[in-house]
């Protein structure tokens, strides 16, 4: 049988299939109990007082920005080395996205660049946990306390992720998850905004719904951003399955990175002190001393079975969306030698040990010469 190891996997079981049986049956298929539900068990598992369910990472992202208040003339700073919805809902808001390098170790926001990118009109910084490793909430923190600002937390692919024993999600003024299907945990597209602040969970609570207090009184502009309950079915499910999850993914991590340490030109990814990383992706970068190049190197694991992904192939201020708008080219170094770098390996749970070991064994053949 020819072996295939997909990047990422969805992991659905009995637990899932047995909730959307449940609310099939009950005929509550919209915003209700099993929202509720999930709501409150993400809030609880996050350590935050608000926890609001929405249909998708993008739609929480820009709920959590219009909840702020930021609009036309406003500045954001985000990470030049990210998915590109973090900056695209700064547009969204009519703010103006600044970007800021990253930090050539985890790939994540550089909260020097950041003070440098400071100006009259920055409203709030979003700090991406890029591949589920936090980004430095301390010094950003910090930053923004400094300025008076708003730090909005990306988690998009970080479920669980912890510094200090503190997990992310609930360090900053507000934050944003994502459930794709290739998240952590997933309800196949959905979303949660977190926050301890109840002034800005008030406002994410009326957009959400139509800006309604109560059944067809509405208070403020709103739209129809709900978490359906079938969503929020498979998400309960997999939210009481996601430390496992995690485990699996940081013993496939630790298993590949002992595996890849002694090939040259291959640079690994790294956890630092204090921080628990829950490897979204296990994503490595390919440098001069290795024998082929990424997009070689993508190929020749493909020809083998071995799925793998760029995350992400361009900076955003290369993006054509962002050159038409007057961004100029080479704005940010690291994030730009990242791009030309990266490539993602399978690192998910349903990977079985000799599948980890497949992928070592391939690796290595590749960079002695032996495919």
């Amino acid at each position: 049988m020819e072996r295939h190891i997909p990047v990422s996997k969805p992991i659905m079981g009995e637990e899932e299939l047995s909730r959307v049986i449940e609310v099939l049956k009950s005929g509550w298929l919209v915003h209700g109990p099993v929202v509720e539900e999930f709501e409150e068990e993400f809030a609880s598992y996050i350590g935050v007082n608000h926890a609001y369910a929405v249909f998708n990472g993008t739609a929480a992202l820009d709920l959590a920005l219009k909840a702020l208040g930021i609009g036309p003339g406003d500045e954001v700073i985000v990470p030049d080395f990210t998915f590109i919805a973090t900056a695209n809902v700064v547009l969204m808001q009519g703010a103006k996205p600044i970007f800021a390098d990253v930090e050539d170790e985890t790939l994540t926001i550089n909260p020097d660049d950041v003070a440098d990118k400071i100006s009259g009109r920055t409203r709030a910084i979003i700090a991406v946990h890029l591949y589920g490793h936090p980004a430095d909430m301390k010094a950003l923190m910090e930053i923004a306390e400094d300025h008076h600002i708003y730090v909005v937390e990306d988690a998009a692919q970080a479920h669980g992720a912890e510094i200090n024993g503190r997990r992310v999600g609930g360090i900053g003024h507000v934050a944003a998850f994502s459930f794709y299907a290739t998240k952590n945990m997933t309800t196949g597209e959905g979303g949660m905004i977190t926050t301890n602040d109840p002034g800005i969970a008030y406002r994410v609570k009326m957009w959400r719904d139509h800006g309604q207090d109560s059944r067809y009184h509405h208070v403020m502009l709103g739209g129809n951003y709900r978490m359906t309950a079938l969503q929020a079915a498979i998400g309960v499910a997999q939210l009481r399955k996601l430390d496992s999850f995690n485990e699996a993914r940081r013993r496939n991590a630790e298993k590949l990175s002992e595996g890849l340490r002694s090939i040259g030109g291959l640079r690994l990814p790294v956890e630092k002190p204090g921080y628990k990383h829950v490897w979204h992706q296990y994503v490595v970068r390919v440098e001069e001393g290795f024998p082929v190049g990424r997009d070689e190197l993508a190929r020749l694991l493909s020809e083998r079975g071995v799925g793998t992904a760029v995350h992400y192939p361009l900076p955003i201020h290369m993006q054509p969306l962002y050159r038409s708008l007057g961004y100029p080219p080479n704005m940010c170094p690291v994030a730009s030698e990242a791009a030309r770098r990266v490539l993602s390996l399978p690192v998910h749970p349903a990977l079985s040990p000799n599948d980890v070991k497949y992928i070592v064994d391939t690796m290595k053949d590749i960079a002695s010469g032996r495919i």
